[in-house]
């Protein structure tokens, strides 16, 4: 690959996607996937200001490996080094970078019930530092490839051809032109002017169908907003950009508001596994009942990871006509996949996705119907002729999505 992209690309994450500032930490949390790339972006942090970058490096089949041989006790520990990291974290509040190139079935064979006993153990003495630092901190997730996971994108070529053609699909999606920071500025800016057109409405209800099953309808919060793009750190107000790339337009809908059945149009790689050909059913708010051709049970234990998680934290508006879809890769990684059409997420609300929410406690939020989990589980349901229609509390219908695209 042409180091001047990449150090295009690793510009980009740095500047239109974490937004460095002089004088901040720096965290980039990776697996042993292209060191030199890495080593670009830890330069291009110094020289926006940062003061100090450190690199958290992982390794997928040791991650099996502990996965396998340790005991759901052990796995469920969590010690004073876990509790100093997390404590200075929410003090210093660094720039964290999360660069993506898990191999998607990479923990295959584990066992997924003891995966998910051990999370929901470590997650109370988690929670109160990631309350802590949510809409306070500048994030930004990417990808680089991973041999793997070509592999399995591009399973008819080399190895080697299989990595070049799968770089070239990440910065092509990821808008890495001859000038990526401007492009980003001006594709903000798209994702604004449709965020603001739907918030214009306050929309009491959002109606899915799709002729593969999915007849769907969530209620809205309304205080709720639309956002989309980049997002702005309270107490700091610096503009940065969570995911590079995003086509989405999103928001949190009302806990205990939704009717119908969803059914996914992509693999989910959830937990370093394939749940595939899956639908999900809802009654007031609430997963009522699952089906997967694939990794089922795995499908029922996250949907049952704790009171949250069978709730709704997300709907996200993409078209199915989107630089991601019309590549006609199935990347089988969730970054990619949720910006090729539509999604919906199960879990975690978001709290900057009501208005006015700096005024508001985290109870608060969800005394006004934000969900709370330690889940944040996208997957998507956008196809060729998904119909959306926004409902406004006096019964006014506007045609959001037509034949998966939007329709204004």
């Amino acid at each position: 690959m042409d180091n001047k992209r990449l150090e295009k690309y690793a510009e980009l994450i740095v500047k239109s996607g974490l937004n460095v500032q002089k004088g901040q930490e720096v965290t980039i949390v990776c697996e042993l996937n292209y060191p030199d790339f890495v080593a670009m972006c830890v330069e291009k942090c110094y020289q926006a200001g940062a003061k100090k970058v450190t690199v958290e490096w992982s390794y997928q089949p040791i991650t099996k490996l502990n996965y396998i041989y340790r005991s759901e006790e052990t796995l469920s520990d969590f010690t004073l080094v876990d509790e100093a990291k997390l404590k200075h974290r929410a003090e210093a509040l660094p720039c964290r970078l999360w660069l993506d190139s898990d191999d998607p079935d990479g923990l295959k064979g584990t066992d997924s019930e003891k995966i998910a006993k051990a999370s929901a153990a470590r997650y109370p003495f988690l929670k109160p530092y990631l309350d802590a630092v949510e809409n306070k901190e500048q994030w930004c997730i990417a990808a680089v490839p991973g041999k793997e996971w070509a592999k399995k994108v591009f399973p008819d070529l080399s190895e080697e051809d299989a990595l070049e053609k799968l770089w070239d699909a990440i910065l092509y999606t990821s808008h890495v032109t001859d000038d990526p920071v401007a492009t980003w500025k001006e594709h903000n800016a798209t994702l604004d002017k449709r965020c603001k057109f739907l918030n214009s409405y306050k929309f009491d209800r959002l109606e899915y169908k799709s002729s593969n099953g999915t007849d769907f309808t969530v209620g809205l919060i309304d205080r709720g907003l639309f956002c989309g793009g980049g997002e702005t750190t309270l107490d700091k107000n610096i503009y940065f950009n969570p995911n590079i790339p995003t086509e989405e337009v999103f928001t949190s809908p009302m806990r205990g508001r939704a009717d119908g059945k969803v059914v996914a149009t992509k693999p989910l790689s959830y937990q370093g596994k394939l749940i595939e050909n899956f639908r999900i059913e809802f009654k007031d708010g609430k997963v009522v009942k699952t089906y997967a051709e694939k990794n089922g049970d795995l499908l029922e234990k996250m949907v049952n990871m704790d009171d949250g998680a069978s709730y709704l934290g997300e709907c996200a508006l993409i078209a199915y006509d989107s630089p991601i879809n019309n590549t006609g890769i199935l990347f089988y990684n969730t970054l990619f996949d949720e910006n090729a059409s539509c999604h919906v997420a199960l879990g975690r609300g978001f709290n900057n996705c009501l208005d006015n929410y700096e005024e508001l406690t985290f109870d608060q939020c969800k005394e006004i119907g934000i969900n709370d989990s330690m889940i944040h589980v996208d997957f998507m349901i956008g196809s060729k002729d998904l119909s959306v229609v926004g409902v406004t509390k006096d019964g006014k219908r506007v045609q959001i999505f037509k034949d998966g695209n939007w329709a204004f």
